[in-house]
């Protein structure tokens, strides 16, 4: 089998048709040249080179076969460096889960990071509830998960990643719509009002949950549903009122409005980065600190 050195020999000579030229541009000797030449021939079994006086030329063999070494020599180097990148976390697969409603808040400026600054990584994006999130982290599945707390310890490690407030969302027509009037959570008392399932949306529901408690109110929870968009949709039907994360309002549903809301404090609805503890994937190391730079809590105060 040939060698890479061969080739570089033998393209060298192919480009210069002159063996002292070639021998200079390969920082060698004309010697060990021609030996690397008639080793390659022979391993070949064809001549490459017609070497008539003093005059170096392709032979038919030589020219069809010089696209092809310097093909393979280019596969090599491309090969080469890309292996050097590895360790590095430029080069890689990534496979990233989110909830949906995270992909209003933080997916797109995670996503345009990473692909701005590890244009190598081949990032796999699968969208799917916390708990499931968390089963194919501890299976293997994913690498990195956006989540909503609590994170089991065990077997992993997270960092929150972003804060956002609660809105009240209303139809259009709704009273509390009015530019002129400030929503606050007793006006949800008692009030028709679109929850999130105990069980599909299990972490907005219990975060809810808490806020009506502290403020002692009980809206009328009239249907139970997971997904921000389908408890919008039924808000400007006009079967009830939702809170609804402050990242929904990049939905634009038209014929529902939402407003801040009185009465809850700070910014009750976190999202948290997950990795497996202790995975050597250097293209996870890279990947993981970009999402914390880029949506970390303390850059959106």
């Amino acid at each position: 089998m040939f060698t890479l050195s061969q080739l570089e020999s033998f393209v060298a000579v192919a480009e210069t048709l002159h063996y002292g030229r070639a021998a200079e541009r390969l920082s060698m000797t004309q010697p060990p040249l021609t030996r690397r030449i008639q080793l390659l021939e022979r391993e070949l079994d064809v001549e490459l080179f017609d070497r008539t006086g003093r005059t170096v030329r392709l032979t038919a063999a030589g020219r069809a076969f010089l696209s092809d070494a310097r093909r393979i020599l280019g596969l090599s180097t491309q090969a080469t460096l890309a292996v050097r990148r590895v360790p590095t976390g430029e080069v890689g697969t990534v496979a990233l889960g989110f909830t949906a409603s995270s992909a209003h808040s933080v997916l797109d400026a995670v996503v345009g990071a990473i692909r701005s600054r590890l244009p190598g990584v081949d990032l796999v994006l699968r969208e799917r509830v916390s708990g499931t999130q968390l089963e194919e982290l501890h299976s293997g599945e994913l690498d990195l998960a956006l989540v909503r707390p609590p994170v089991p310890v065990a077997g992993l490690e997270h960092r929150p990643l972003h804060r956002e407030a609660l809105l009240v969302a209303v139809p259009a027509d709704h009273p509390l719509a009015a530019p002129d009037r400030a929503p606050h959570l007793r006006d949800l008392d008692g009030e028709p009002f679109v929850m999130y399932s105990p069980t599909e949306a299990r972490y907005f529901h219990e975060v809810l949950v808490g806020v009506f408690r502290g403020a002692g109110i009980a809206p009328r929870y009239v249907h139970h549903l997971s997904q921000v968009h389908t408890i919008l949709a039924l808000v400007r039907a006009g079967l009830g009122l939702a809170l609804v994360p402050q990242a929904a309002t990049a939905l634009g549903l038209d014929g529902v409005v939402l407003r801040p809301v009185g009465g809850i404090t700070g910014e009750p609805v976190e999202l948290v980065a997950a990795w497996r503890a202790g995975d050597e994937n250097p293209a996870l190391h890279a990947v993981r600190d970009i999402v914390l730079g880029t949506a970390a809590p303390d850059r959106r105060a």
